[in-house]
């Protein structure tokens, strides 16, 4: 049986490897355009930073080594042009002399990826303006990079696009030097993240110098005497000496368009569960693929190596061994480190919800990443999304300095089981107070949205008290801090009622009014409203996320005396 591969990396050579270890006797031909077939993609920012600082670390395999070793005919700078379904062939481009010749192949495997979305304004042409997908692109800035540093005495970086890759490249760029301006059309970075996560990691940002602009898209590029800007839609101009377009990637399915095979909405090539196209001897992986969301059930691209590795064993199963192991798609969990923080997600935040009609309920905790009283700790945030009628798991976000991989991570495995906020109440979890607190982060995420579910605490999110607040409704607004922290600042018409005297306090506070109550984080506000809620209070709502979330987000703040 002979197996052609098209692409390399994550979902291609992976592939390859899986194919020969299944099966001694396969005749294995992998084609690669460009010079490299097993490299650290995700490793190319830090490169560009001097956080790696050798080349060749981030090389997993030489296309020598890894066909020594598999037994893989590895042809790099060979470009698939046509694929011939009729005839089971691919025309290739030997890019070393120019010349084509045909390839056929008893079963072919799409490994494509995907390609930078590059938006055709005005001056996109100009040099110094870079998009980072491959070695060669990293080649290309850091040799940029280098040239500018030595030359420029204020080198200046603006990065177009505030995802998880542009924000890597912000941290790195800084950190040899140059001054950064990050932005972004969206409301806030990051968009897998909700507002109040992603607000702690712009604040972050700003402190470490770098300048966020948020709602306002990229209209053209300008260069004068030398020196190039970067004009926004509102008309701000930014120089810059670097730019780096990081506004996203699409499938590159042009390949499996014009041999006529099915791609779907999102423009990636459709698959069925054994990672199979509409062509029974064509299978494909990676960037370029759409498939269903384990939570919409609505077909989707992922542009993530994690996921491509595992299509990568699975189809390679698939083609010796056809329909024996079914793909189950991927909840999408990413994480990056944005200078002291790390920010993950996993699953669908508000936004998609919203899109998709999905009724969900939201809770924010701050917990410590481990036991408060032994050194070293730090916080850390994490949201959860979970549906109000079963209690199903729907996504969750965190950030912290440390442990925020840990909880993710757990939270994920859950989600690709369909697992409820119960789950996370009863899970169980590695404890010392070195690595964590005996209640975990996950599981205190947990507890607080089962009070919600079992109605009794009844949340109340910082946008919607805003919204309360400018609505001029009658509301009374219970800030249960001690009065130290409520003098150095609360919320406007805020009444200070410390929880630890409450009690003493409950017949001077009208009960037959909506209430609101807040704390720091949640946890005294929580204690707060049960004491309310058992003392005759009907309406009673506690602040989720505390003021913590709220000083981020939030519009009414006072400042106190």
């Amino acid at each position: 049986m002979k197996y052609v591969i098209i692409g390399g990396v994550a979902g291609g050579a992976s592939a390859a490897a899986r194919l020969r270890r299944i099966s001694e006797d396969a005749e294995i031909v992998l084609l690669e355009k460009g010079e490299h077939i097993s490299y650290a993609n995700c490793g190319l920012p830090y490169y560009i930073g001097d956080t790696i600082e050798e080349r060749k670390k981030l090389f997993v395999q030489t296309p020598v080594s890894f066909g020594n070793r598999y037994d893989v005919d590895v042809r790099t700078l060979n470009e698939a042009m046509v694929i011939h379904r009729d005839r089971k062939c691919v025309t290739v481009k030997n890019l070393h002399n120019g010349k084509e010749y045909e390839e056929k192949y008893d079963i072919l495997l799409l490994s494509p990826g995907a390609e930078p979305v590059v938006p055709p304004v005005p001056g996109i042409d100009l040099p110094h303006i870079f998009t980072l997908r491959s070695v060669a692109d990293c080649d290309r800035i850091k040799a940029q990079a280098v040239e500018t540093l030595s030359q420029a005495r204020e080198p200046e970086a603006v990065i177009i696009g505030g995802g998880f890759i542009g924000l890597e490249m912000a941290e790195n760029l800084q950190r040899i030097g140059y001054a950064v301006t990050v932005v972004e059309k969206a409301s806030h970075v990051l968009m897998p993240l909700d507002t109040p996560m992603a607000a702690i990691v712009q604040q972050h940002l700003a402190d470490k110098g770098v300048r966020v602009i948020t709602g306002n898209g990229l209209a053209a590029f300008e260069e004068n005497a030398g020196h190039m800007s970067v004009c926004l839609e509102d008309g701000t101009k930014l120089p810059c000496t670097i730019a780096i377009l990081s506004i996203g990637v699409r499938p590159n399915s042009k390949l499996a368009r014009e041999a006529d095979l099915a791609v779907g909405e999102t423009g990636g090539i459709s698959v069925d569960e054994y990672l199979r196209t509409s062509d029974e001897s064509i299978y494909a992986v990676g960037d370029a693929i759409e498939f269903p969301h384990p939570i919409t059930g609505k077909p989707y691209c992922n542009f993530l190596a994690g996921p491509a590795n595992l299509q990568a064993r699975i189809v390679a199963m698939n083609m010796v061994y056809p329909e024996s192991t079914p793909y189950s798609g991927s909840v999408t969990t990413a994480i990056a480190k944005v200078f002291d923080l790390t920010a993950a997600s996993t699953g669908l935040s508000e936004m998609a919800l919203q899109r998709e009609g999905i009724p969900f309920q939201t809770v924010i905790v701050h917990p410590a990443a481990h036991a408060t009283y032994y050194p070293g700790g730090a916080p850390l945030s994490l949201k959860l999304n979970f549906s109000p009628h079963d209690g199903r798991v729907l996504g969750a976000q965190a950030v912290g300095k440390m442990n925020v991989d840990k909880q993710i991570d757990a939270i994920s495995l859950l989600l690709k089981h369909e697992g409820t906020i119960y789950d996370l109440v009863y899970s169980e979890h590695a404890y010392a107070p070195p690595y964590a607190s005996a209640k975990s982060p996950v599981m205190f995420a947990g507890m607080v949205a089962e009070n919600v579910m079992t109605h009794l605490m009844n949340p109340i999110q910082a946008d919607e008290l805003d919204r309360l607040i400018e609505s001029g409704e009658d509301f009374q607004l219970l800030d249960v801090r001690e009065i130290k922290e409520f003098q150095g600042g609360t919320i406007q018409g805020a009444e200070n009622y410390p929880v630890d005297e409450l009690r003493e306090f409950l017949e001077d506070i009208p009960c037959d009014k909506k209430t609101v109550v807040f704390c720091e984080v949640g946890l005294r506000g929580y204690v707060a409203s049960r004491i309310l809620m058992q003392s005759g209070f009907d309406q009673v709502y506690n602040l989720i996320g505390g003021m913590r979330t709220y000083r981020l987000v939030g519009k009414h703040l006072v400042k106190k005396q």
